[in-house]
């Protein structure tokens, strides 16, 4: 068996919960976390995906001009805290704001803005903690002309602001637009 697909089934196995005896999974994941708040910028570019197994299934290719950012976000509801001014708190929101679009669309657009000419791909959850959830962000160059040959990249990289405009997974699930399978009690 070549390396290539060794590789592919040991980082399969890896990310499928099939745990290895011989592996701490605890402790990479803590350490990982750790490198993540070392990060001076809330978007940071990565040189390799960090689950290449699901990068590879969402669209990432080792090519020239795609990369991954991991993108640090605030966990919770977009809660604020205004002004008192002899106002009563019951119409202030000081219970519950609820944010219009998920976190990880969040993370998407801030990796576009960060990179303006860029398409974003898709993203993937990488990891949480008790202040920010991280997710990596696949972004592929529009100035690449390898990456305009492609055919798998050339509409992508056709429409200006897919992140923005919600035809990403992420954003098409917070518009409702995925379709789910209803099953009827008989």
């Amino acid at each position: 068996m070549s390396f290539t697909k060794e590789f592919k089934k040991t980082m399969a196995k890896i990310f499928a919960k099939k745990e290895d005896a011989n592996y701490n999974y605890r402790e990479t994941y803590k350490q990982r976390l750790m490198d993540f708040r070392k990060f001076e910028s809330t978007v940071t570019k990565m040189e390799s995906p960090i689950n290449v197994v699901r990068a590879k299934a969402l669209g990432y290719k080792a090519k020239k001009g795609i990369f991954t950012a991991v993108v640090r976000v605030h966990r919770g509801g977009g809660l604020f805290i205004p002004e008192h001014n002899g106002r009563r708190p019951k119409r202030m929101g000081f219970k519950k704001l609820t944010r219009n679009i998920s976190v990880q669309r969040i993370a998407e657009l801030r990796a576009s803005t960060k990179h303006p000419n860029c398409e974003v791909i898709n993203s993937y959850f990488v990891g949480e903690d008790g202040k920010h959830k991280y997710y990596e962000v696949i972004l592929a160059s529009k100035n690449q002309p390898e990456l305009v040959k492609d055919k798998k990249y050339t509409n992508m990289l056709a429409t200006k602001g897919r992140a923005e405009r919600g035809l990403t997974s992420a954003g098409k699930k917070t518009r409702g637009l995925r379709k789910v399978k209803q099953t009827t009690k008989k």
